[in-house]
């Protein structure tokens, strides 16, 4: 039985890691072989991606790989976030460090997009809502205020593509990436002329555009002497992360959907083609592509609440584990106040904590005070949340659901998982929590012709990575909570 070895590079918003990926007949094995911190750095004001450091963890990676594996790696990808992006000069070289999604430089943008193309029309042609992250309006920001490197470009690149560009030269991106910048027509699957045009943005930067599954280009000798590997191949496959890991979701037929659980999380379904009706745009709802697929989904702020809560008490000096603060939550009393995850507020506030304390006091709710209590409420509001969600994509694509696949970190969080079980009432199959390794992985498989189809990623899925199931409990209580919800959706804030 063929044997074949992949590394896969898996990049969030704190962390990254390698994996090495054995896939054997239709059993995938995974190794992490390397971790390492995503670790942004202010300077003079602006919030950047340490572009240099993960690049250097990449060669650490391939290092290690080759000290377990030996000399040959029958491909490498790297998966990132999507909307951030670096601009290369015409000499090919890196004009400025990738600035962060989260950096202030968007702000007011969306307002002047608005004056150069209604909203409406924005999403009609790309599929994508307004949002202060997109790749858009990033660059709406450079032009408004007549960056210099915006200027001397000669060509963007998706961070994912950046990386593979590091390590091949070749300047390619990938579609599943393209697909949220709000820069990208998927009708016509090429770079949105119109959008670019209104937004006056240069065309003349965006590069050639590949499929997932495409082999972008032997390493450069120079990284294959610098890691010890004489042969190996950068495969671009779903190189969003959110792709990577619906590309991995063990969907049995079209009424299952999904949560990918992560910092942020994404509720969907997939679809045969951008769903771009009056009724998804004022949902808020977001068309992307994954592995032979597209999918209709909403973003949501996730479990970055909980990363949030976690980092302001630990500069009090109360360091909480992830555990210790889901037995507090199950043993806390009986949610008393519940959050919109999708405020403005909590998208980049100084203290989480005190983000939470001040939107229940606006919106005449008692805050939760400890630890345990905050998480609980944390965890509810998110179920809720993907009730409202999943209810309202069910019915803009004429669907009834009958489960929630539930991927990513977050599905390793049984109390979440039971809670989104409660909420929706849909059983919930939780697993892989490595989802976007595994996508990534089996994506370079297809591409070189190790597996033959979408199909068989699903079944090594399924025969590779066992599923927790969940089953609704205490519908009643849930169908008040999910009451409550609707009502603080229509009171607002004042």
């Amino acid at each position: 039985m063929d044997r074949h070895r992949f590394l896969a590079f898996d990049l969030g918003a704190e962390s990254g890691r390698g994996v090495a990926g054995t896939l054997q007949g239709d059993h995938l094995a995974l190794e992490e072989i390397h971790r390492f911190p995503n670790e942004p750095v202010e300077v003079c004001g602006t919030l950047f991606w340490d572009i240099l450091a993960l690049y250097n963890h990449l060669l650490k990676g391939l290092r290690q790989f080759v000290a377990r594996y030996g000399e040959a790696v029958d491909g490498v990808g790297v998966d990132t976030w999507g909307v951030d992006f670096g601009l290369l000069g015409r000499d090919g070289k890196l004009l400025q460090n990738p600035v962060h999604y989260r950096d202030a430089r968007t702000q007011g943008m969306m307002e002047e997009a608005c004056r150069r193309i209604p909203a409406a029309e924005l999403f009609a042609c790309t599929g994508v809502p307004l949002s202060p992250v997109n790749t858009s309006l990033q660059l709406l920001a450079l032009r408004t205020r007549q960056s210099a490197f915006l200027e001397s470009a000669a060509t963007l690149l998706m961070m994912p593509d950046l990386f593979h560009y590091f390590l091949t030269g070749q300047a390619k991106t990938e579609r599943t990436n393209a697909s949220s910048t709000q820069l990208y027509n998927p009708r016509q699957r090429g770079w949105c002329e119109e959008v670019l045009r209104r937004l006056d943005l240069p065309i003349s930067v965006m590069p050639e555009l590949v499929d997932p599954g495409t082999v972008v280009g032997e390493l450069r000798e120079s990284v294959r002497r610098a890691v010890g590997l004489k042969r190996g191949v950068a495969i671009a496959m779903c190189t969003h992360d959110t792709a990577s890991a619906v590309a991995a979701v063990p969907l049995t037929d079209e009424d299952s959907a999904f949560l990918s659980s992560g910092t942020w999380s994404v509720v969907g379904a997939l679809t045969n083609q951008a769903v771009t009706s009056p009724e998804a745009f004022a949902a808020g709802l977001c068309n992307e592509l994954t592995f032979k697929n597209s999918f209709l989904c909403r973003n949501i702020m996730g479990l970055w609440l909980l990363q949030g809560v976690r980092a302001a008490w630990r500069q009090k000096g109360e360091d909480y584990s992830y555990e210790e603060l889901m037995r507090l939550a199950d043993e806390a009393p009986e949610c008393t106040a519940l959050l919109d995850p999708d405020d403005s507020t909590f998208y980049a506030p100084a203290d989480m904590t005190l983000a939470i304390r001040e939107f229940c006091a606006h919106t005449g709710q008692p805050p939760p005070e400890k630890p345990g209590e905050m998480t609980r409420c944390i965890l509810t509001s998110l179920a809720v949340c993907y009730k409202y969600r999943l209810d309202q994509i069910a019915r803009i694509l004429g669907r009834s659901f009958r489960n929630l696949h539930v991927v990513g970190g977050g599905s390793r969080n049984s109390l979440l998982c039971q809670f989104a079980a409660n909420a929706t009432g849909l059983p919930v199959l939780a697993g892989p929590a490595e989802a976007t390794v595994i996508g990534n992985l089996l994506v370079q498989a297809m591409a070189v012709g190790a597996l033959a189809s979408d199909r068989e990623i699903r079944q090594v899925v399924r025969s590779s990575f066992p599923l927790v199931e969940y089953q609704p409990q205490d519908v009643e209580r849930w169908q008040d909570y999910y009451g409550k919800y609707l009502r603080l959706l229509e009171q607002g804030r004042p």
